[in-house]
């Protein structure tokens, strides 16, 4: 009987940025921590943290992640437990949730959306990388 050749899984996507895209999928669940040099898509579920600082990390809508995230870009269509850190921008979905202070330069939250923690907004100095803090608020909560 011949064998079957061995099967190839390719989890990985092109982003717009022009590299690449991992997934974790709806049927995986990851606990520990997550580092690396590509973007990331969760669509399973999510303990720990994630620290992928030059890169995007998108939620789909499947994804449950209670982690700590910090990213270039975070998008959030499932839902999130835990702080985020964004050097660029955060964009919660309508059908995202956050609970959990947000730190990014730029922020989008739709109509829909669930938020229950602080923002900090980081204003981009004139020196690139740099990034100042604005005062914090208390925290709120944004049920849209």
């Amino acid at each position: 009987m011949p064998s079957a050749p061995p099967i190839e899984h390719n989890n990985r996507v092109p982003v717009s940025g022009g590299g690449e895209q991992a997934t974790i999928g709806k049927g995986l669940f990851v606990k520990g921590e997550i580092n690396g040099s590509e973007s990331l898509f969760v669509d399973g579920k999510v303990e720990g943290s994630i620290s992928l600082p030059g890169n995007r990390v998108t939620v789909g809508r499947n994804g449950q992640v209670a982690a700590s995230i910090i990213a270039r870009e975070i998008v959030i269509l499932g839902k999130v437990r835990g702080n985020i850190s964004a050097s660029d921008r955060v964009d919660i979905r309508a059908e995202g949730a956050l609970t959990g202070d947000v730190t990014a330069a730029r922020i989008s939250i739709e109509d829909g959306a669930f938020f229950k923690g602080g923002i900090d907004i980081k204003k981009v100095d004139a020196k690139p990388g740099v990034a100042v803090p604005v005062t914090p608020e208390a925290p709120k909560t944004i049920n849209l």
